[in-house]
C-alpha cells in the first residue's frame, strides 16, 4: 500500500466514524481530494486507489492534468475563484464549479455549456464570517443570488460551499456550519431543489459532517504537503 492508498483510507476511516456518530451513513458524504498543485501521476495513483472525484483551483494547471488523464472517468470539481475570462474552459471542461457568487458568472456558465454535456453542477460560495480576504456572498444576499441561478438551464444548482474561518474548538466549527445548514433547508422551502454542503477540509470535517456535510475537501491529508 503506497501513501496516498494509506491516506486516503485513513480519510475514509474519519468519514465512516464522523457519519456513524451521527447517525448518518457514511456513503453520504464525498470525498473530494483536492489535487492542485500536485502531478497528474499523484492524481492516477489516487484513481487506482479507488478515487473518482478531484478539485482542482487552476484552470490551466487543472486543463493540462485533464489531458494527461483523459483515460479515467474522473469527476472534476473546480473550486477556485472564477472570473469571467475562465467561465468558457470551465463550462466545458469540468462537471461541477463550487465558488459561484455572481449572477454574471453563473449566466456565463450557463450560455456557454456545451448543449451535449449535462448541466454544469454549481455552489454558490458563502463568506459565512465576512473575511475580506475570501470571496463569497453574505447569507442575506443568498436567496435573492439562489432565484437568480435556479432557472438557468445550462447549469444545475446543487447548494452551498464555504470555507469558515479558523475555530478554537469543535463546538464552534459546528455553529458556523449549522448556519450553513441552515440556509440550505431555507432554500429547500422556497422550492429550490439543491441537495449539497460543501463544506469541511482535514481541520474540521467531523464538524461540517455533524452539521450535514455531503461533500468534504482535502488535500494535503491525502497527497502531501505542497511545492
Amino acid at each position: 500500500m503506497n501513501n496516498i492508498e494509506k491516506n486516503l483510507s485513513h480519510i475514509h476511516a474519519r468519514i465512516a466514524a464522523a457519519a456513524t456518530a451521527c447517525n448518518r451513513d457514511p456513503d453520504s458524504v464525498l470525498l473530494l481530494a483536492v489535487s492542485k498543485k500536485k502531478p497528474a501521476a499523484d492524481i492516477r495513483n489516487a484513481y487506482t486507489s479507488g478515487q473518482r472525484t478531484f478539485g482542482e483551483n487552476y484552470l490551466q494547471e487543472a486543463l493540462q492534468k485533464m489531458q494527461e488523464l483523459q483515460d479515467l472517468d474522473i469527476s472534476w470539481h473546480f473550486i477556485g475563484a472564477i472570473q469571467s475570462n475562465k467561465t468558457r474552459s470551465i463550462a466545458e471542461a469540468f462537471d461541477w464549479a463550487h465558488c459561484i457568487d455572481r449572477a454574471k458568472i453563473a449566466r456565463r456558465l450557463s450560455e456557454q455549456r456545451p448543449p451535449q454535456l449535462a448541466p454544469l453542477n454549481v455552489c454558490i460560495q458563502v463568506n459565512i464570517d465576512h473575511e475580506t480576504s475570501k470571496a463569497g456572498i453574505d447569507l442575506a444576499e443568498l436567496p435573492e443570488l439562489a432565484r437568480a441561478i435556479d432557472p438557468l438551464p445550462g447549469i444545475r444548482l446543487r447548494g452551498l460551499m464555504s470555507i469558515p474561518a479558523p475555530r478554537e474548538n469543535v463546538a464552534a466549527q459546528r455553529e458556523a456550519f449549522a448556519r450553513l445548514s441552515d440556509a440550505l433547508k431555507s432554500l429547500r422551502q422556497q422550492g429550490i431543489d439543491c441537495d449539497t454542503l460543501s463544506i469541511g477540509m482535514t481541520g474540521d470535517m467531523e464538524a461540517a459532517i455533524a452539521e450535514g456535510s455531503t461533500l468534504v475537501r482535502i488535500g494535503t491529508a491525502i497527497f502531501g504537503e505542497r511545492n
